[in-house]
């Protein structure tokens, strides 16, 4: 269990005062419910929101770890808030939702929704639930922060590449001596490999 999560629960406002409208009643005691086993398991609810256009202005500011979407029947609409407000930043999804046409379940988690729950929401599942939806979120984050440095290592391999071309052209000189120049001036600069690169092979563009 992650003890310091910061939840925030994005959910309709579900305010009714006619105890006669089933659908409302059992939207709020499915809502209840969804608070409580968070509370129980020892999770730290820091708000509660609605989906709607100041969402991503609040979750900035709140900053919350992991992201619980209580929706109604119609899932997309609250969905796309979500996402649109973890777009430069990605954070945890959890969908509880009562809408049983899994149609756009594919979709849903291609947008970055960790676990998509539909109705069966008890206190007791909460728990598992959001420990899987933590390690999963977890585990492609790492794959991303892998992804990314491995194309970053490529685009440097590139750029340096054709900057030891351009000098061994130039001063008629091996690679290796290439590579030193290039490192030589790196260090002294204090810069990274691939800016002195991109530095020479712009300057070779001058004299075009």
């Amino acid at each position: 269990m992650h003890p310091n999560l910061r939840i925030v629960v994005v959910a309709p406002d579900l305010v009714t005062e006619d105890s006669q409208d089933e659908h409302a009643v059992s939207l709020i005691e499915r809502s209840k419910t969804l608070r409580i086993g968070l509370l129980e398991n020892g999770y730290n609810l820091i708000a509660t929101l609605p989906a709607d256009v100041f969402l991503a202005e609040r979750i900035a500011q709140l900053q919350p770890d992991l992201i619980i979407v209580d929706a109604e029947s119609d899932a997309r609409d609250a969905l796309e808030h979500v996402v649109m407000a973890t777009r430069d930043e990605r954070r945890a999804i959890v969908l509880f939702t009562d809408d049983e046409d899994t149609s756009h379940v594919n979709e849903a988690v291609a947008a970055g929704v960790s676990a998509y729950i539909v109705s069966g929401l008890s206190p007791s599942r909460i728990k598992p639930i959001l420990d899987v939806a933590m390690a999963r979120f977890e585990h492609e984050q790492r794959l991303r922060t892998e992804l990314s440095h491995a194309q970053e290592a490529l685009v440097t391999k590139n750029v340096v590449d054709q900057a030891k071309t351009l000098i061994m052209k130039r001063q008629k000189i091996s690679e290796p001596e290439a590579y030193a120049k290039i490192r030589k001036i790196a260090m002294n600069k204090g810069l990274k490999l691939a800016d002195v690169s991109q530095q020479i092979i712009d300057m070779a563009e001058l004299w075009l």
